[in-house]
């Protein structure tokens, strides 16, 4: 019953605030008690400035933003989360660059009785992200490299990880995300610990409703700012920001973003070409594992009736020697994602889509990263299809045992016989998984695949079939279509 009236609240919520939202910015201001007017004025670059963005959930959202059914995000929803960031970026930064990027970590809040994992907020800073520059080194020798492309967190909390989810052998100190509940005041101790550290800089926080105005209350409370928060959800156009001086001093700002998202799936600035697949990086590859055959035998745990289309993040290694990694693609990667729905048209047709958990986190060397692109790749593509999105979050990515805890997850247990499934990985490891499925069947003198995968393709399609009886075809025929080459090296303008 309680998530029957969150679900009404919502999307009442939605229909009282989206004229709303429309209202001059003081208007916004008088409504929100906000006790400072310069909302049409960018946050000064000498305070610690922390940021914070509403995106959608089921239970708070503007009309249109949220699939009921999926609890994702809808066309107009997508729309106005790429509308949003070059106001983020201009009008609240004022041109300048962020300093962090917080995102709710996606398993931390489960929607509807299918258990959705909420990848709104984290989408909802994409298109930012992509707008703001991030430098690391490449070598050892410490050169560095900079790209248009920046480091969202969303790693787990020590303590937020949910029943299921495989527990990380350590917590990442410095690239964790915000918990929905909060659990033991993990987003009140990250916050604070922003504010005591005293760094001026503009710290971003994405999450939905219910989360970001706890935090807000809670670090007025903490720290005595008596500042006039908002009580109310005021749609998804409005932005908030506290801004500390350097004397501690606070005040509240209020953004009226003023979008107006259309209801169709937004089209990219201008066409992505697509072509032929040129199997030039990856040889055509096909192999075939059937029962009683070269003494292959089906394993009495295999799936059946299922097919997997597995593809590579998009573009994330910009630099001449495809060092520069920061968990998250780059501006001509966000030119991929979005034309992934209309590449693969005809190509394809999946029920669901799968990808890593992005609450996973690794150290590259240089930093550490929360492990984002895979699953922001194919997100529009779920979004345009209206496709149920799911989270591979059991086993962590970097368990020496992964290839197999992969293959067995995917293609044995039978959840997934009779599925068709989009599934986006880490390169490397594809190949890998499916060896480890192949090897399964046992068999003399069958090939498995090279483990290899050349740094510059972001276009081949590896599919996995397996028939009525179990047997298993692995091929790598489809393409996305899409060259590299041909993509803007920044992010589409919107």
């Amino acid at each position: 019953m309680l998530r029957k009236f969150d679900e009404r609240l919502g999307e009442d919520v939605g229909k009282i605030f989206t004229p709303l939202v429309l209202f001059p910015i003081c208007i916004l201001a008088l409504l929100t008690g906000c006790n400072d007017s310069r909302s049409t004025v960018p946050l000064s670059a000498d305070n610690v400035n922390l940021i914070f963005v509403s995106s959608p959930d089921l239970a708070y959202h503007t009309t249109g933003d949220i699939k009921p059914d999926t609890a994702n995000l809808t066309d107009q929803g997508l729309h106005r989360s790429l509308l949003m960031a070059p106001f983020l970026k201009q009008q609240v930064l004022g041109g300048k660059n962020a300093t962090a990027i917080y995102t709710l970590t996606p398993m931390t809040h489960l929607q509807t009785d299918q258990g959705y994992p909420d990848m709104a907020a984290i989408w909802y800073m994409q298109q930012f992200a992509l707008l703001n520059q991030f430098t690391l080194p490449v070598d050892a020798a410490g050169t560095t490299y900079t790209a248009l492309s920046y480091p969202l967190y969303s790693a787990y909390a020590p303590g937020s990880v949910p029943s299921g989810v495989a527990v990380p052998g350590s917590y990442c100190p410095d690239c964790a995300g915000l918990d929905f509940n909060n659990t033991g005041g993990n987003n009140d101790a990250l916050v604070s610990g922003i504010i005591t550290g005293k760094k001026p800089g503009y710290y971003v926080f994405s999450a939905p409703w219910e989360t970001i105005s706890a935090l807000m209350t809670q670090i007025n409370r903490l720290f005595g700012y008596n500042l006039n928060l908002p009580s109310n959800f005021m749609g998804s156009n409005a932005v908030y920001a506290i801004s500390i001086a350097p004397g501690r001093s606070a005040s509240l700002f209020s953004y009226d973003t003023n979008l107006d998202p259309s209801a169709s799936y937004p089209p990219l600035p201008s066409p992505v070409a697509t072509g032929a697949c040129p199997y030039a990086l990856q040889p055509r590859f096909s192999t075939v594992r059937t029962g009683g055959v070269d003494g292959a035998v089906i394993p009495a745990d295999i799936n059946k009736n299922q097919k997997i289309y597995i593809i590579r993040h998009a573009e994330a290694h910009p630099d001449p020697t495809h060092r520069f990694e920061d968990g998250n693609y780059v501006g001509a990667g966000q030119w991929r994602a979005l034309a992934l729905p209309n590449a693969l048209r005809d190509k394809i047709n999946p029920d669901m889509v799968l990808s890593i958990d992005p609450g996973q986190w690794a150290f590259t060397g240089a930093a550490n990263i929360a492990y984002v692109r895979p699953s922001l790749t194919i997100m529009p593509y779920a979004v345009a299809n209206n496709l149920p999105y799911y989270l591979v979050s059991s086993f962590e990515l970097g368990n020496p045992d992964e290839p197999r805890l992969a293959s067995n997850y995917l293609f044995t247990g039978g959840a997934f016989s009779n599925k068709t499934i989009l599934l986006a990985w880490e390169s490397s490891r594809i190949k890998p998984l499916i060896n480890a499925l192949l090897s399964k069947y046992g068999g003399s003198n069958l090939s498995l695949l090279p483990t290899a995968w050349p740094s510059a393709d972001y276009d081949t399609i590896w599919t996995v079939t397996l028939d009525a009886l179990g047997n298993v075809t692995v091929d790598n025929d489809l393409c996305e279509g899409i060259d590299s080459a041909g993509l803007p090296a920044t992010a589409p303008q919107y």
